[in-house]
């Protein structure tokens, strides 16, 4: 009698991508946060640094900051979608014997395991770049109509304004109400599903 781990496979990758996800995104947004300037004297900028710091300053005594771009943020996030997967891969081919050889073959003759990891993760912190920004329009769009004076909406406001300007010059308010953040959701998803 043989026993299907994939449930078990599948609620693990679950959390797995959950905790990856979500610190992937916190080194994302700390990283935004420099590049665009902002105080890290707010709620948010708080929470990001209290949640990135662990990785962060250790890194940066390796990999300095350059031209304005935190390479520490944007390494500790890729490294987390390595992790990642590494371990989907590794249970994919530990749980499918029968894909396992096809599998081998077919990376091998695309470069070799390290560089279809190295492919996919990147791709990955793409992804969780184009969420985070979805997630942002979001928040900030909702923060306008519940609670436009929110210490979160100034914060916001300043990382969405590069996106959303060149979207609001060629479509402006209409009738007070703004739908670039909407065209800009619409595209990022269409990004996200060619990705």
């Amino acid at each position: 009698m043989s026993f299907d781990y994939t449930p078990f496979v599948t609620a693990f990758l679950f959390l797995i991508k959950a905790v990856c996800g979500f610190f992937s995104m916190m080194f994302i947004l700390r990283l935004l946060l420099q590049w665009r300037r902002i105080s890290f004297n707010n709620p948010l900028g708080g929470f990001v640094l209290k949640l990135t710091n662990w990785a962060v300053l250790p890194l940066r005594r390796l990999i300095p900051g350059s031209g304005g771009i935190d390479w520490a943020s944007i390494i500790a996030a890729f490294f987390l979608q390595l992790v990642f997967f590494s371990i989907a891969l590794s249970l994919r081919v530990a749980t499918s014997p029968a894909l396992s050889p096809l599998m081998q073959e077919r990376i091998a003759a695309e470069g070799g395991w390290a560089f279809a990891l190295f492919t996919i993760s990147l791709v990955g912190l793409f992804q969780q770049i184009l969420y985070l920004l979805i997630l942002i329009l979001i928040l900030q769009a909702v923060l306008s109509w519940v609670n436009p004076y929110s210490p979160f909406a100034p914060v916001l406001r300043q990382l969405t304004a590069p996106i959303l300007a060149p979207i609001q010059r060629v479509l402006p308010p209409i009738s007070g109400i703004d739908l670039s953040p909407l065209v800009v959701i619409l595209l990022l998803q269409a990004i996200l599903m060619l990705l």
